[in-house]
């Protein structure tokens, strides 16, 4: 297969800075390597989506931060990615925090609407990311990422690289979900999204947890795309996050998570975020993430 690695060392959209380190941290924990070990062609996009320094920069209105500069960004990124669906590649998409999914799914948006084909997004992480400029405690738009791709938002990211919708609630789900603000659940219920809390993965198990999520998915969509949080982690194994919670995923299930996702012959892009090297132990957490790639991309321990 051939896989191109595109980054964006964004993290205007969280508090915490240093995830625009993520990309550079997961390439020095070996990523091409073991992409390559796997037998897949691995391109990088280049050059790279410059992204200027945040203290040089206006903040704007508080309840969508940093706007102008994270569309911008997004837009570059958004174009990146359709022309990988375009040339037949995986798009791997490394950032920066999770507001870089907006591009990320504007451009697959853009890519399978042309294809007419139906695609879905399994969001692996410890939030939502469904807030709106209405419901956001904080202004942070790596809380809005998922609601604006569907349609719900401030309208220069909602129309972002198109007029369009662009995924349907219908074929999202979540998983690992441990915190939500209040109106960020009102939201998620009206759009009809589908949730899998921490809780319920404890009382299905992930082996039960896996199974139903790739039978939504291959059920109704023709394409897959996985976008991965490193904060869904436990922080014990991954400390290195903008925002670490107690009670995510251990190692063991998170790899189960990435393999059974990767047999479902669906999965056709991927996401990995907020990877904080600043808060990091020995570059563990960007480890962990380049784990979860492989996983994802046919890496199997037999």
């Amino acid at each position: 297969m051939n896989i191109r690695v595109i980054e964006l060392p964004l993290d205007f959209g969280a508090n915490r800075r240093g995830s625009d380190m993520g990309p550079s941290a997961m390439r020095l924990a070996g990523l091409k390597q073991v992409l390559t070990e796997l037998g897949h062609t691995c391109e990088e996009s280049f050059p790279g989506i410059s992204v200027p320094a945040q203290e040089f920069l206006e903040e704007g209105d508080p309840q969508v931060r940093f706007l102008k500069p994270i569309a911008e960004a997004c837009t570059a990124l958004a174009e990146r990615v359709e022309q990988a669906v375009d040339a037949g590649a995986f798009p791997l998409v490394l950032g920066g925090d999770h507001s870089i999914a907006i591009g990320t799914l504007s451009g697959l948006g853009a890519a399978y609407r042309k294809r007419n084909l139906r695609w879905g997004t399994l969001w692996i992480d410890a939030h939502g990311d469904f807030n709106t400029p209405e419901s956001t405690p904080s202004g942070n738009i790596h809380g809005m990422s998922l609601a604006i791709a569907c349609g719900y938002g401030h309208p220069d990211l909602v129309n972002l690289y198109g007029k369009f919708r662009k995924l349907d609630p219908a074929n999202v789900a979540l998983v690992g979900v441990r915190d939500l603000d209040p109106l960020e659940k009102v939201n998620m219920r009206e759009a009809g999204v589908t949730v899998f809390t921490m809780t319920e993965v404890d009382r299905l198990g992930i082996a039960e947890t896996a199974r139903q999520l790739v039978a939504f998915f291959t059920s109704r969509v023709d394409r897959l795309h996985v976008s991965v949080d490193m904060d869904v982690m436990d922080p014990m194994i991954a400390p290195g996050v903008g925002i670490p919670l107690p009670g995510g995923f251990s190692y063991r299930e998170v790899l189960l998570l990435a393999e059974e996702l990767a047999s479902s012959g669906i999965l056709a892009s991927a996401e990995l975020v907020e990877v904080n090297p600043v808060l990091d132990v020995r570059n563990q957490t960007a480890r962990m993430a380049v784990e979860i790639a492989g996983r994802l991309l046919g890496s199997r321990v037999y």
